[in-house]
């Protein structure tokens, strides 16, 4: 059982913390309304203020107590942040480490614990957030229930460019293999709504998750329009007929 002084302590610096982005949510609304500002930097800046308010608020709907709600928020703000500063001087965001980041945070590294695989994506930087918050969501799960708290815990991530009529297709797997045993869909708390509710919203993207025997697998389909991201030196995008084959 916590301490109720320690308790005290962590609500304490929570305070603190919720002040602090209370203030640097002020500042940004200050610069936001400035005169001179790029529109482009102005409509980012909107997009990053209205991503850490809907964490926040979120975050808050779904903690179990405060330390739960400590917790999860700090590492949620993390994933933006980072997001923010892979985003190069282009304004774009490699997928392939959008993707190794998160999973960095857990040390779960490239060829060891984790194999990713696909063309080089580059995401714009509001993409880019939506995200990076949804694999560390996936990553995040994966540690705390799932197989990345196995030993013998796996995961690879695949994705690959599909022709479309309007857009190209993005389709991206999440794969967890290793479980110790199947496991087990849990109540629908902020990890299931970033990726069920805020990747279609803001992304368009169709997400499906499937609790197979060996670990989860995770779905997503999204239309890479020029808003989105676009892919780089890609191989010919795999089209409608050629899936048939």
């Amino acid at each position: 059982m916590t301490d109720p002084g320690e308790r005290t302590d962590q609500i304490a610096i929570l305070g603190d913390e919720i002040a602090a982005l209370r203030t640097d949510n002020a500042r940004l609304r200050r610069l936001l309304n400035e005169q001179g500002m790029p529109d482009s930097l102005r409509h980012a800046l909107r997009d990053t203020v209205a991503m850490l308010h809907t964490i926040m608020r979120r975050t808050a709907d779904s903690a179990a107590d405060v330390e739960d709600y400590h917790a999860h928020l700090g590492g949620r703000l993390d994933a933006i942040v980072r997001a923010r500063l892979l985003t190069d001087a282009f304004g774009e965001a490699e997928l392939r480490r959008l993707i190794s980041d998160a999973l960095g945070v857990y040390l779960v590294l490239e060829g060891e614990r984790a194999a990713l695989d696909g063309p080089d994506v580059r995401l714009r930087p509001k993409a880019a957030e939506v995200f990076a918050l949804a694999i560390y969501e996936l990553a995040t799960n994966a540690v705390e229930h799932g197989i990345l708290g196995e030993v013998a815990g796996h995961v690879s991530v695949s994705w690959e460019i599909v022709s479309g009529e309007a857009a190209p297709t993005l389709r991206l797997v999440w794969k967890e293999t290793g479980a110790g045993e199947p496991p087990i869909e849990r109540r629908q708390g902020f990890g299931t709504t970033v990726l069920k509710e805020m990747l279609p919203h803001n992304l368009g993207a169709q997400v499906t998750l499937t609790y197979e025997p060996d670990g989860l697998q995770c779905n997503v389909c999204l239309p890479l329009t020029h808003w989105i991201g676009r892919v780089v030196d890609a191989q010919p995008a795999r089209g409608a007929d050629n899936e048939r084959r």
